[in-house]
């Protein structure tokens, strides 16, 4: 065990190899904090290049962009409301909040120093229980993914803001756009009115660029938002960075403990991934939390949970990668191929036969993330003066980063025009009240819960209590099922609450 530990070492503290971590970090950062340009996309970027490299650097390359990507897509969240990445949508509005209010340095130093412990928390998991975690991973069937994607909708129930009915409708409007496309069973096109290109479906990418990005401009350009008074008070904002986040950090230390533990647990269920691990986590701190009203208005509570969540989520995604060959994500997908190619078989025999290999991979998850402190921090010094930039300058910039991003998801002009006009579709309800967040939930989770119901369906030859019989199953819909209650006697309750209205007349 010493001597596979030592190799290790030397394995990952090559010069070359660190330094291989520092450019692909940097690189991580830049399409991260891009719109559009999500985790997935640098780490496919990659993969020509790590054609030339020997198995170690390639697969830290690939470690330290991931955990670079996901950080910095908090940055044009917090700075312009737009999220470089899907997994940091949902804590947005709270960073955004932030920097309004000129606190950019406590949202960004808080998700900075929650990234890094989240993934040195999620590495620690990785390497300590891998084989057991996989293990549990796997007995995972349809019917419990069902009830995971279904306990996410329900999330939508804590994330949004506002009347209870107009958050639902804007699940369902999510839920709706997800069911556009190829009907997942029968194989008939719903909703396309004989488009083509809707036969695909609605990307998730292009969709969420344009219902936060493009809202956002419109809003600047039809001058609703503060313009550029707004902006010349967010750019003053100064100070350190990293000692608000460990202030933060130390006032909600359970959140974050929770928030790394799920995120994790969360990562190695095949298709879950950092984005349903930073919305269920975030609706979990939200409904633990003494003060959820303030979520959703500049409230670090919130970002703390879910922001570690995100990179733990990430060292949870290589455990059934790493130890059964089974991608957690879209990401370890592309590492898989990358193992093949390097002759590391992924599966349980690889702890045999390249002991040696797996805690280099191990090593360079926790050497990525403290990375990412130093990183980060030049990365957030960098990214604010972009708000100097004149908003007449930025905005179109913006504008034609966000069409390049939605253009890059499929090379099609048709992620154009979905970016577009789902980006008029959410200025219009966030100009009547109607919050974006449970829409973009609904329409993350919205084919996860229809595939998998009716896939269950089939097997259960049409039995509804087949949802039940399996123990993991039937306490994920039990704990479902009693939030459904708990909101429903809750909403009974207050409008019973609310002292009926006298009618008067004039002359009273």
């Amino acid at each position: 065990m010493t001597d596979t530990l030592l190799a290790a070492f030397a394995l990952v503290f090559d010069p070359y190899v660190l330094v291989v971590m520092v450019a692909a970090g940097a690189f991580g950062l830049f399409v991260g904090a891009m719109p559009g340009l999500t985790a997935t996309l640098a780490t496919a970027l990659l993969v020509p290049i790590t054609f030339f490299m020997e198995p170690i650097p390639a697969l830290a390359a690939i470690v330290s962009t991931t955990a670079m990507a996901i950080f910095a897509g908090d940055l044009p969240g917090a700075l312009l409301r737009i999220p470089g990445t899907p997994a940091s949508a949902a804590y947005v509005d709270d960073t955004y909040k932030l920097t309004q209010a000129g606190k950019a340095n406590l949202g960004l130093g808080t998700s900075l120093v929650c990234a890094v412990l989240g993934g040195l928390v999620g590495a620690t998991i990785l390497a300590f229980t891998a084989p057991l975690l996989a293990e549990v991973a796997l007995s995972f069937s349809t019917f419990e993914y069902f009830w995971l994607a279904t306990f996410g909708l329900t999330c939508a129930a804590f994330v949004s803001t506002g009347s209870p009915v107009k958050g639902l409708v804007s699940l369902l409007l999510g839920l709706f756009i997800a069911t556009i496309g190829i009907d997942i069973m029968a194989g008939q096109p719903r909703f396309t009115f004989g488009s083509v290109e809707l036969m695909g479906g609605v990307s998730f990418i292009p969709a969420m660029i344009g219902m936060f990005a493009v809202s956002e401009v419109l809003r600047w350009a039809l001058g609703t938002t503060g313009g550029r008074d707004q902006m010349a008070k967010v750019s003053q904002a100064s100070g350190s960075i990293i000692r608000p986040g460990l202030a933060s950090l130390r006032r909600y230390k359970l959140g974050a403990a929770r928030g790394s533990l799920t995120g994790t647990l969360i990562g190695i269920l095949p298709g879950a991934g950092a984005d349903i691990a930073a919305w269920v986590t975030y609706a979990i701190s939200k409904k633990a939390s003494k003060e959820p009203e303030k979520f959703g208005t500049g409230h670090v509570e919130g970002l703390v949970d879910a922001g570690t969540a995100n990179n733990a989520s990430l060292g949870g995604a290589w455990v059934p990668a790493l130890v059964f060959g089974i991608p957690g994500d879209s990401i370890t997908a592309i590492v898989i191929g990358i193992l093949y190619m390097k002759g590391m078989n992924p599966g349980p025999m690889v702890m045999l036969n390249q002991p040696e290999l797996l805690y280099a991979v191990f090593l360079a998850f926790f050497v990525a993330n403290l990375l990412l402190l130093p990183l980060g921090w030049v990365a957030i010094k960098s990214y604010g003066q972009m708000l100097k930039v004149p908003r007449e300058v930025l905005m179109p910039v913006i504008l034609l980063l966000c069409m390049v991003g939605a253009f890059a998801i499929n090379n099609t002009v048709f992620g154009v025009t979905v970016m577009l006009v789902l980006g008029v579709v959410a200025f219009i309800m966030e100009e009547n009240g109607f919050p974006v967040a449970p829409a973009i939930l609904g329409l993350v989770l919205g084919s996860m819960v229809e595939r998998n119901f009716m896939q269950s369906m089939i097997k259960a030859d049409g039995n509804l209590l087949a949802f039940f019989e399996r123990p993991i199953a039937a306490g994920l819909g039990v704990i479902t099922l009693v939030i459904w209650l708990v909101v429903v006697v809750s909403a009974v309750r207050g409008r019973r609450r609310v002292p009926p209205v006298l009618a008067t007349t004039p002359n009273e």
